[in-house]
């Protein structure tokens, strides 16, 4: 008999159906912080200071694709951005905190926009991962019918040169280029900018070796985070963002309509695959699933454990992980939690 193979996730699953995991898995007491530091770091990690790409970037590229980023004459009828479903302005976490957006005429696409905040660092973009990188994401949401609605690239273009500020820019930020003013430099501009939206947080300082900044629940919630399974999917410096995971491994998820991955790599195998979200400003982000079905972070917390791992966690732990998470808000992105004056928030 050949033996088992498992994926992490997978192992994790059945790690929980033979042992017999009973509902509130209790776990062993949190171990002192430098320790909890140290196993910290051998599954996560603080965040990289550039996104891959971001080295090339010059600041006139940079403000273009700003500017580019904001610009509602990208949409068909001039009242939609990517800033519109992508929010970064007023210290807003790159989403609209929507469970689906609206478009250029109102109608609503079938997926939670993600947000754009350190998402040049993921292995993808979007939920399926139809896009290579942040270059070839930006050219999508402007030609979708749904969403900025414009009919071609050549209109987009031709909007473009026929703005007075444009042409100008274009020539700077591609010196040397005969025809600077393109789809192909719309979308490296854009992306540019994005690969500048990298945010700091406070579990980053706790790496860093600044051990007093999380309180007993913080770290409470980190000990649960690391010991429950967690980290089989959400691992990495954004806790997330680097692979791909089925959502309900061990129960099926409710909508059973979106089929994920499978509508990308046609495969079997890749049927209710997603993305792994980062967790990385998380509390900013609800709400939350690829259909923002869920509302609240503790929504999220607990259904998660019931999907992935099969355990109902008891209030204390889903308390401890919400804690945790908290931490993983940039400082300056603004939550109902900065709101009410809570320290956990974090840095843009």
């Amino acid at each position: 008999m050949k033996p088992l193979t498992l994926t992490p996730c997978a192992g994790l699953a059945a790690f929980a159906l033979f042992t017999g995991l009973p509902n509130g898995f209790a776990q062993t007491p949190a171990p002192t912080p430098a320790t909890l530091r140290t196993n910290a770091l051998k599954v996560l990690g603080i965040v990289p200071d550039k996104m891959p790409g971001a080295e090339k970037d010059t600041p006139v590229l940079v403000d273009l694709g700003k500017k580019l980023y904001f610009e509602k004459a990208l949409s068909k009828n001039g009242t939609q951005s990517c800033n519109s479903c992508h929010a970064v302005d007023g210290g807003r976490a790159g989403v609209d905190n929507e469970p689906t957006s609206p478009g250029a005429f109102g109608k609503r696409g079938d997926r939670n926009s993600p947000t754009t905040l350190n998402a040049g660092f993921h292995l993808a973009q979007f939920w399926d991962g139809r896009a290579a990188d942040l270059k070839e994401q930006a050219k999508g949401p402007i030609l979708n019918p749904v969403e900025m609605a414009m009919p071609a690239e050549p209109v987009v273009v031709e909007r473009l040169k026929a703005d007075k500020d444009y042409p100008r820019l274009f020539a700077a930020a591609f010196a040397g280029e005969s025809d600077p003013v393109n789809y192909e430099n719309l979308a490296r501009a854009i992306a540019a900018f994005e690969r500048t939206l990298v945010t700091r947080d406070r579990f980053d300082d706790f790496l860093k070796g600044q051990t007093e900044v999380l309180t007993s629940a913080e770290l409470r919630g980190l000990h649960t985070f690391l010991t429950l399974g967690c980290t089989a999917c959400h691992n990495g410096p954004l806790l997330g963002g680097n692979s791909y995971q089925k959502v309900g491994l061990i129960k099926p998820y409710e909508n059973q309509t979106d089929v994920g991955r499978t509508t990308v790599t046609k495969e079997d195998d890749d049927k209710f695959k997603f993305k792994v979200p980062s967790l990385r400003n998380v509390a900013a982000t609800h709400p939350y699933f690829h259909d923002g079905r869920m509302t609240t972070l503790h929504d999220a917390v607990r259904k998660m454990a019931d999907l992935q791992i099969g355990i109902e966690l008891t209030k204390e732990q889903e308390a401890d992980l919400v804690a945790f998470l908290q931490t993983l808000t940039g400082k300056d992105i603004k939550t109902a939690a900065t709101a009410a004056g809570s320290s956990a928030a974090g840095k843009l």
